[in-house]
């Protein structure tokens, strides 16, 4: 069985938005045409609280996008995004709801960021995710969602490292950075992730 985990599809990551990735509303009508092909889609959604360690505004002095170190890994300081219950944290009303059986709320720890939809950034704290995924007799997750470098990236990985077979859909995902898509891209290929489109789901 297979299913699709849609990642961060929220308000904030979209034009408009408090961290916006180019482009990224691209991704809502590509994911919203596959959806009925799953028996089973989950959505992740950032859920930070106010004052969240990756906030750039967090740490006196430092600027969005300047990285620190943070319990002893490097970390990306971003502007404040996907606070818990303010409008750039909801899923975007344009991404179709009714497939979604599942969201997973992440992020939630103020002192550990957490891209992955399967763990914090850490590996300390699992979100549950891939037990409830075996449960449902899962053996193929599909990836889409934001942002194609970061979160969607990390929870391919995750799902990788978890034993699934794993689909990352190219055009179903918008990077922050170019250069660091393709990073992301050859990193995936070496962990055996095929990087796909949505064209090649069979029909």
């Amino acid at each position: 069985m297979r299913a699709l985990l849609v990642v961060d599809v929220q308000y904030d990551f979209l034009p408009g938005g408090a961290l916006p990735v180019p482009h990224g509303d691209l991704v809502i009508p590509v994911i919203n045409k596959i959806m009925d092909r799953f028996p089973l889609v989950v959505a992740t959604q950032d859920w930070h609280p106010k004052g969240h360690l990756s906030f750039a505004s967090s740490h006196e002095g430092k600027d969005a996008f300047q990285s620190i170190h943070l319990n002893g890994q490097p970390q990306t300081l971003w502007p404040d995004h996907c606070v818990q219950g303010t409008e750039g944290a909801m899923i975007s009303n344009e991404l179709r709801q009714e497939p979604i059986q599942l969201i997973i709320r992440k992020g939630t720890d103020p002192k550990v960021d957490s891209y992955s939809a399967f763990f914090d950034n850490l590996k300390i704290r699992p979100t549950g995710l891939a037990g409830y995924l075996r449960e449902r007799g899962v053996t193929e997750v599909w990836v889409a969602g934001l942002a194609g470098d970061y979160c969607a990236f990390y929870s391919a990985m995750d799902a990788a490292e978890a034993g699934f077979s794993v689909f990352f859909l190219e055009d179903g995902v918008r990077p922050i950075s170019p250069e660091g898509f393709e990073r992301a891209k050859e990193a995936m290929i070496q962990r055996w992730i095929k990087i796909v489109t949505s064209s090649q789901l069979d029909h």
